[in-house]
């Protein structure tokens, strides 16, 4: 972009407007006393809207020949990377313990879905020695925080794209993801419009003796007391509203998993179908 600077003075202390110059009106001294003459008391005002001018033209010039547009997304999209057709995405998301890798396990085999885990693609980059940010997701994971959405998404585009050149897979279920509105805004603009957002709703006090349960055998740094309690907070203020933000859009299923695993699967497939989603 070219900034158009105008050279409002020059070295003789005049302005220069075009190819005039106004000078300085000499002081005219009458019986001894010096005092200014009317046109330089003129002046005085006229050279500061003078500036002024100059500086809204520049300004003006400059919005006009400028072609940036703000982004639509914390990240600077360029378009997305995917048309609505090639495609389907599937968000799944819900309180930690609520349930989502069960049910994405049964829909990958029924399905042909490709589970995405945004979790376990972020716990991969940790473990991976070569990775650059490795310690920092591990931080962000321990304290029960958002990993910054520069490091998921990309993750995640690579993941997708591997899968569909590769192996032909057009249909992905991205377990976990989207946490902050930024995100999901980010990955619409920069990958692929989503199709639905799968909603599991299960209590609290559920989701934590799972947990907990869980904890005993995972290995996992994060299922323990003190992380859990902060993921439920995390996710209650972050993550809910952009269940509501689909759901108003009319692309959200509501599931209650607070059933057996067999129920809540049967509670997909009949909300899948009515979605329009096949097998």
């Amino acid at each position: 972009m070219e900034l158009v600077m105008l050279r409002l003075f020059a070295p003789s202390r005049g302005i220069i407007t075009g190819h005039r110059v106004l000078r300085a009106v000499p002081a005219v001294r009458a019986g001894g006393a010096r005092f200014y003459s009317s046109q330089q008391q003129k002046s005085k005002h006229f050279y500061p809207l003078l500036l002024l001018g100059g500086l809204a033209i520049g300004v003006t010039y400059y919005n006009l020949n400028s072609t940036s547009k703000p982004p639509r997304a914390s990240i600077d999209p360029t378009g997305p990377l995917f048309r609505d057709s090639d495609i389907d995405v599937i968000f799944v998301l819900g309180g930690p313990g609520s349930g989502k890798g069960t049910q994405c396990a049964k829909l990958v085999k029924n399905y042909d879905f490709v589970h995405l885990s945004a979790g376990d693609l972020l716990r991969a980059e940790q473990a991976n020695p070569n990775s650059e940010y490795g310690s920092l997701i591990a931080h962000y994971i321990k304290e029960g925080l958002i990993v910054p959405q520069e490091i998921t998404i990309n993750l995640l585009k690579n993941a997708i794209v591997e899968q569909y050149t590769k192996n032909k897979k057009t249909k992905f279920l991205i377990d976990g993801f989207p946490r902050k509105m930024d995100q999901a805004v980010s990955f619409e603009d920069l990958i692929v419009k989503s199709k639905l957002t799968l909603y599991f709703e299960c209590p609290e006090e559920v989701m934590l003796h799972r947990l907990l349960e869980r904890g005993k055998t995972s290995g996992r740094t994060d299922d323990n007391l003190e992380s859990i309690k902060k993921r439920f907070r995390t996710f209650m203020e972050t993550s809910m509203p952009v269940v509501d933000y689909f759901d108003k859009q009319g692309r959200v299923v509501k599931v209650s998993c607070n059933q057996p695993v067999e129920e809540v699967y049967n509670k997909v497939v009949s909300a899948f179908a009515e979605k329009g989603v096949t097998k």
